[in-house]
């Protein structure tokens, strides 16, 4: 069971994990948002894989069975990460027929070689109750910070 780095060659595979991950996180998606899906992240993991994304993924035979992206994002330094070297890990994730055999402590494991071997000031991630014990296990921790995590979301319905 060895770990690679995914290639322009497996940006359908990509894609396709990345659906059903999306299917299976959010217990489905709607057929338009799908399609809409479907049709713009080829382009986004062509335009990004090898620069700023970096997919790890364990194969069997010809297909992707498990997969994890870390996002790069610089920015400005400061004490909580000193070199602005910061990655994102997105879409853990390995087909039902393939859990529990370790492949994603695996992934985990290669994921946090390279971002150490990229000199990331830190890695962060939001775990499902399912996988915190995955990320624990990865060394990764709470963050407790006085800062409360917010977002504005862009809405084309109102």
């Amino acid at each position: 069971m060895n770990v690679d780095k995914a290639a322009m060659r497996d940006v359908t595979a990509l894609t396709d994990m990345r659906l059903q991950y999306l299917r299976e996180d959010m217990g489905g998606l709607d057929a338009e948002a799908e399609e809409a899906i479907k049709r713009a992240l080829p382009g986004y993991f062509r335009a990004h894989l090898g620069r700023d994304l970096f997919a790890y993924v364990i194969r069997e035979g010809r297909s992707i069975v498990s997969c994890a992206l870390l996002l790069i994002v610089e920015k400005p330094m400061s004490p909580a990460f000193p070199n602005g070297k910061t990655g994102i890990v997105l879409n853990v994730y390995t087909r039902p027929s393939h859990r529990r055999r370790g492949f994603a402590g695996r992934i985990m494991a290669a994921l946090t070689d390279a971002a150490r071997a990229m000199d990331l000031s830190i890695v962060e991630l939001k775990a499902t109750q399912e996988g915190y014990p995955l990320y624990c296990k990865a060394g990764f921790h709470d963050d407790r910070s006085k800062y409360r995590p917010m977002r504005w979301e862009n809405r084309h319905d109102r």
